[in-house]
């Protein structure tokens, strides 16, 4: 048997997110009563407020920060009611690191620049410090190693994105030349390789649980996928990870669970 159970929880995206996918994914959060959650970044989206990019639609400027405040923090109230003993390790996104770009634009003074971000950056924005959740800056390198924004949990690492590429999964795999969990891509992907010297590593990106069509990628159809990561994890360390597929708003996780 594991010694615990991990759920990795991908992209949502605040207000963007899919609602039949966001609780499907809560859903079996419950079942699965873990005693660690990953969100892998992107909770929020700060697109319509900090972003730099062009927008192009009217409907882009009914975007808020509070309304996407306001979806994150509800999906945060959630989770922790169905997981209330569950360590929670939020890594920061880019979309959530917008709210820094845009402080270190409009300020000339880095403690001025802080103090509006400690006012109304995501881990104030979230209450995380009160909700107990430890957030990972993207400016900030943790536990020794060499990469800002990522850290390590037993055997994997965890981060939120270092390649959009076609083929993600392989260039996370060779970065970290290790077993490591991303998001930011919104696509299911999965690599396993053996080595000589080892007996295998694996890259996993288990989705994203926002909408999977947004008005940018009008005339693009994305090859995004709904999903969440689920590990089963040894006290050695040791585990075994699994992307959970949802289809159409479902899970199919609760029909092998019994």
């Amino acid at each position: 048997m594991s010694e615990k159970t991990r759920v990795i929880i991908p992209d949502i995206h605040g207000n963007h997110g899919d609602g039949p996918a966001t609780t499907a994914c809560l859903q079996d959060v419950k079942r699965l009563a873990p005693s660690e959650i990953v969100l892998l970044g992107d909770l929020l989206d700060c697109g319509g407020v900090f972003s730099t990019h062009q927008r192009t639609y009217t409907n882009e400027l009914a975007e808020s920060y509070s309304a996407d405040v306001e979806a994150a923090n509800s999906f945060l109230d959630a989770l922790q009611a169905v997981a209330p003993s569950a360590k929670i390790h939020y890594l920061e996104g880019n979309h959530e690191q917008h709210v820094e770009r845009w402080a270190a634009r409009a300020f000339l003074n880095k403690d001025d620049a802080d103090t509006l971000l400690d006012a109304y950056g995501p881990w104030a924005a979230l209450r995380l410090k009160s909700r107990g959740i430890r957030y990972y800056r993207r400016s900030v390198l943790y536990q020794g190693l060499s990469i800002p924004g990522a850290i390590r949990l037993g055997q994997c690492f965890f981060v939120h994105g270092v390649s959009h590429a076609k083929h993600a999964a392989s260039e996370h795999l060779r970065a970290f030349g290790a077993s490591v969990v991303y998001g930011h891509t919104h696509r299911s992907q999965a690599v396993v390789e053996r080595t000589v010297t080892s007996s295998g590593h694996g890259a996993w990106c288990p989705g994203c649980l926002c909408k999977l069509q947004p008005l940018y990628k009008h005339t693009v159809p994305t090859t995004w996928a709904h999903g969440y990561g689920l590990q089963f994890v040894a006290a050695s360390g040791r585990f075994m990870h699994v992307n959970v597929p949802i289809v159409r708003g479902g899970s199919l996780l609760p029909r092998y669970l019994g």
